[in-house]
C-alpha cells in the first residue's frame, strides 16, 4: 500500500505563507487562517510542503487502509484560495446557495478571492464540515 505524501509536518506555516506574491492572497490567507483557528480550536500545521491544516482526524477505511488527515484546511494556491471541505458539499447545499462566487472539486472549494464570497456563509460551512467530521468520521458519509 502507497505511503500518503501529504502528512502533518514541523515546517513553519508563517514561512510558508509568506511565500504568497499576490499581497490580497496573502491577507486573505491570514484571514482563512484565524478562522479556520478559532472553528477547530487548533493551531495550524504544514500538511505537505503547500496545505495548511486543522486538527487531526484518524480514518479506516472498510478496506483496512487507515490514516490521519485534517479536519479542514487550506492552500494559496497560484489560480485560487483552496479551501480542504472534508465532508464534500452534498451536506450543505443551503449554505452553498448562499455563499457567492466558487467553483468545487470533490473536496475543495476554489475561491479567487474572500471578497467573492460571503465570509459569515463561509465559516458557517467550514463549521458544518468539521462538525460532521467529529461526529461521523473521514469516509463515513
Amino acid at each position: 500500500m502507497a505511503e500518503l505524501k501529504t502528512v502533518k509536518n514541523d515546517q513553519p506555516v508563517d514561512l510558508f505563507l509568506q511565500k504568497v506574491e499576490d499581497p490580497q492572497k496573502l491577507q486573505d490567507s491570514y484571514t482563512i487562517l484565524k478562522m479556520m483557528e478559532e472553528i477547530t480550536g487548533e493551531k495550524a500545521k504544514m500538511w505537505g510542503d503547500a496545505i495548511v491544516g486543522f486538527g487531526d482526524l484518524h480514518y479506516k477505511y472498510a478496506s483496512g487502509r487507515e490514516g490521519d488527515w485534517m479536519l479542514t484546511a487550506f492552500s494559496p494556491r497560484k489560480q485560487n484560495l483552496t479551501l480542504y471541505i472534508m465532508s464534500g458539499f452534498d451536506h450543505h447545499p443551503d449554505l452553498l446557495a448562499r455563499l457567492g462566487k466558487y467553483k468545487t472539486g470533490k473536496g475543495c472549494l476554489y475561491i479567487k478571492r474572500l471578497s467573492d464570497v460571503d465570509q459569515n456563509v463561509l465559516r458557517e460551512l467550514i463549521q458544518e464540515s468539521v462538525d460532521f467530521l467529529k461526529k461521523n468520521g473521514f469516509g463515513n458519509f
